[in-house]
């Protein structure tokens, strides 16, 4: 039974406002509870969609956690910014695709009415996704509270042409030293990403697998290598430069050189709700043109 949702979307545009008005109107329709983000509140008050008394959250933990589900209204990145609301609270999550791509948010916006149907009867599919963790030393003030991605924990170079040098070892056993422009550690669901687009392979959502992939790399016999999700990686990054990025997902931070950071598996996962009639091949085929060869028509 759906009692309680809640909406976040990062910006309103006026091309989705038949869109979101469905949503809105379907929520008053059946008398369920809605909260919205305070920013995306605004913008939709400002347009006369909801009024100023409407329920909002701000951050983690001011999401009620009898929350029944958090929807999106966006693209990929909405949905990686949206689960920085939900952190271990284990409030599954929508997307509802208005963006481009849409590997996570793979619900159609003129499915929008099927999709609370589903919600409405319980048709649908819940499923867990890997996520990473990470921490530093020394210790990080930033990563202390939202230290966790669904895509990828990558780092990278910093306003330099210069390559850094990625110390790599798995579970306290040497690797090898990246020297590169990065070196991302994807979960399976980050695999269809910024891995991707950098060489790495496409890995089934229910994969026990984490990817390390390189980024430009100067070591041309590097490549990305697949390993166990229970794997324990260290990294320490040196480099001409005094500071590094570090991204977790669309979060991004300087870190000094010299900061040695631990990523692994987090200890919570998050849900993503799909349609039943949704599966990730077919999500492949129709995202990444797969059998859009002439002669797999039929």
């Amino acid at each position: 039974m759906i009692r309680k949702i809640a909406l976040f979307g990062q910006t309103y545009y006026d091309d989705i406002q038949i869109y979101v008005s469905e949503l809105i109107e379907l929520v008053k329709r059946h008398k369920i509870q809605l909260s919205i983000e305070i920013n995306y509140k605004n913008q939709l008050v400002n347009k006369n969609l909801v009024s100023e008394s409407t329920p909002s959250f701000s951050s983690q933990g001011t999401l009620d956690s009898d929350t029944d589900v958090l929807i999106t209204m966006g693209g990929d990145g909405t949905i990686l910014r949206g689960i920085t609301y939900i952190g271990d609270s284990n409030i599954p999550i929508l997307g509802i695709n208005t963006g481009r791509l849409g590997f996570l948010a793979t619900v159609q916006k003129s499915e929008i009415n099927k999709a609370f149907s589903a919600l409405l009867k319980g048709e649908f599919n819940c499923v867990n996704r890997t996520l990473l963790s990470v921490q530093s030393n020394p210790e990080i003030e930033e990563l202390k509270e939202k230290n966790f991605a669904l895509n990828e924990i990558s780092v990278a170079r910093l306003n330099t042409a210069s390559m850094i040098g990625i110390e790599t070892h798995l579970n306290n056993i040497y690797l090898t030293n990246y020297w590169a422009d990065g070196l991302i550690v994807s979960t399976p669901t980050g695999s269809t990403g910024y891995s991707l687009s950098c060489g790495g392979p496409v890995i089934d959502r229910k994969s026990n697998s984490l990817v390390l992939t390189p980024i430009a790399p100067h070591n041309l016999n590097a490549r990305p290598l697949v390993i166990s999700n229970s794997t324990e990686i260290t990294m320490k990054v040196e480099g001409r430069q005094e500071e590094f990025l570090i991204s977790l997902d669309s979060r991004i931070l300087n870190l000094k050189a010299g900061t040695t950071l631990t990523i692994s598996k987090a200890n919570f996962a998050i849900r993503i709700i799909e349609l039943q009639d949704q599966t990730f091949y077919e999500t492949l085929r129709s995202k990444l043109l797969w059998g859009e060869d002439t002669r797999n028509r039929k």
